[in-house]
Parts: C-alpha cells; sequence; structure tokens
C-alpha cells in the first residue's frame, strides 16, 4: 500500500503545470496615430465620391507642387479635380467641433480657442503654385473648395455656402454634390464648356509631372512645416530684452512702421520710437 501511495506521489510530481496564457494589453493609439487614421478615413470617402464622377472630368490628389513663396518651398494640395467649367482645387481639414471664420480673417478658430491658417488663404497658395505651372490662359477657371468633416459645425461666413461663390466650403460628405451644383451654374452662364477635352489632358498632364512622389522630399515638407508651426506657436518676445509680450503688443508694433516689422515690450518701444 505504500508502495502504491509513493508511486502516485511521484507521478503527480512529474506531471508539468500548464502554462498561464496571459494576452499583453494593447499598445494605446498616441493622439497623432489616432487624427492620421480619421484623416485617412475622410481622404477615402473623398476618393470615392471622386472615383464617381463624370468619366470627362480628371482629377489628381495628394500632391506636391514646387512654390517658392511657400515656407517650405513647396505647395501640398490635398485634390484636384479638373471638369469643362472648373479647376477645382480642394483643401481637406479633419477639426471636430466648431468652425469661426471670415474673409478678412487671416487665422480662424475652433470651437473659440484653436487657431488655425485661413483654408482659403491656403488654398489660395496653392491655386497661385498650379498657376505656375499650367497656360495663363486657364488662371480664370479656378474655383477654390475647403472641405471639413460632419464632425464640424460652421460659424462663418454665409457667402462661404454659397454656389455662385468661387470659395466654396463643404462638409466632405457633399463634396461632389457641390462639385455637380457648381458646374450646372457654370453652364447656364457659359453656353459652350471653357475647357475642351485636350485642354483637360493638357492641364492634367502639366500638374501630374510637377507632382513630387519622393518620399524624402516630402519629409522634408512635413519637417519644414512643423518647424515653421513651433516658431509661429511660440509666444511673441522683444526684439531687445526678449521679454515676453502678448498678443496684443504684438499687433500694435507689427502695424506701427516705426518698428519696421519688430515687436518692442513696452519700455522698449518707446526708445524705439524716440
Amino acid at each position: 500500500m505504500l508502495l502504491f501511495l509513493s508511486f502516485l506521489k511521484k507521478k503527480s510530481e512529474s506531471k508539468p503545470k500548464q502554462a498561464t496564457i496571459t494576452s499583453s494589453p494593447k499598445p494605446k493609439r498616441t493622439d497623432e496615430q489616432i487624427a492620421v487614421r480619421k484623416g485617412e478615413l475622410g481622404e477615402y470617402k473623398i476618393e470615392i465620391q471622386l472615383d464617381q464622377l463624370p468619366k470627362t472630368y480628371r482629377h489628381l490628389s495628394d500632391l506636391l507642387i514646387p512654390n517658392p513663396k511657400a515656407k517650405s518651398g513647396y505647395s501640398q494640395i490635398d485634390h484636384v479635380v479638373i471638369t469643362p467649367y472648373a479647376i477645382f482645387t480642394i483643401e481637406t481639414k479633419n477639426y471636430q467641433g466648431t468652425i469661426y471664420g471670415g474673409k478678412d480673417r487671416s487665422t480662424w478658430l475652433v470651437n473659440g480657442k484653436f487657431k488655425m491658417m485661413n483654408p482659403f488663404v491656403q488654398n489660395y497658395g496653392h491655386i497661385k503654385a498650379l498657376s505656375s505651372i499650367i497656360d495663363k490662359k486657364y488662371h480664370d477657371w479656378f474655383v477654390s473648395m475647403v472641405s471639413f468633416t460632419k464632425r464640424s459645425t460652421f460659424k462663418v461666413d454665409p457667402d462661404y455656402r454659397k454656389i455662385a461663390s468661387n470659395e466654396l466650403i463643404v462638409y466632405d460628405i457633399e463634396l461632389s454634390e457641390f462639385i455637380h451644383r457648381k458646374v450646372s451654374v457654370l453652364k447656364i452662364q457659359h453656353k459652350e464648356p471653357l475647357l475642351n477635352e485636350s485642354d483637360i489632358l493638357t492641364i492634367y498632364q502639366a500638374i501630374a509631372n510637377a507632382n513630387i512622389p519622393d518620399l524624402t522630399v516630402r519629409e522634408e515638407h512635413k519637417r519644414a512645416l512643423k518647424n515653421s508651426d513651433k516658431k509661429t506657436s511660440s509666444p511673441p518676445t522683444c526684439e531687445v530684452c526678449d521679454k515676453s509680450v502678448s498678443d496684443k503688443v504684438r499687433a500694435y508694433c507689427l502695424s506701427n512702421p516705426t518698428f519696421k516689422g519688430k515687436v518692442y515690450c513696452y519700455e522698449h518701444q518707446r526708445s524705439v520710437g524716440k
């Protein structure tokens, strides 16, 4: 009996323990990764709409065009749609919240707190870059469009929503609808197409040839923009003592020709002005 119990004890000791499998928690995505993902989904929704436009239209996406006047030396353009009646240059935004802005403002606000560059000023630079690579006879046919997601609400100049305007603000889900509506209005105004099939192809090829697909150049462009944003977002300081000044003081200095585009604190404003 003792031998039998001893045998059972050894057998239980020799039996290997089952390994406990624990699943490691998934790493949380950063805010930047989430923003990139949302941006990709937004672009996908737009691409679907652009692919469904009439076959006589041509469109290009994610362009990087040389632009000596831009901070990075390039303009990154989200979408261009070439139709028989207009060349739509489209800037897409992925903001969430209420968008406040007007034609006379260089910066707009998101939720009344966060500043963003007036997207139509930004798109104007894109149009100028495109104009430099196509024939002058096509320069009058640009329409500037800015697309926001439905996670935003517009509190902007009402003219931006009027189809007669050449600056249109739209939600991403209504982009193709506004393109169709704008073309319909232009058809009434112009009995014949402004751009024939040959014109459309010529413009398309000129833009496609100017586009820079090189990933190294594109990364340099992104870094230049980030560095520029950091400089812009840093608090203004006095040219002499490097003391921080308010945005109101900065605006006053920049609007005063006496200071020649430089910013001074109150104390040094008096010394410079003498």
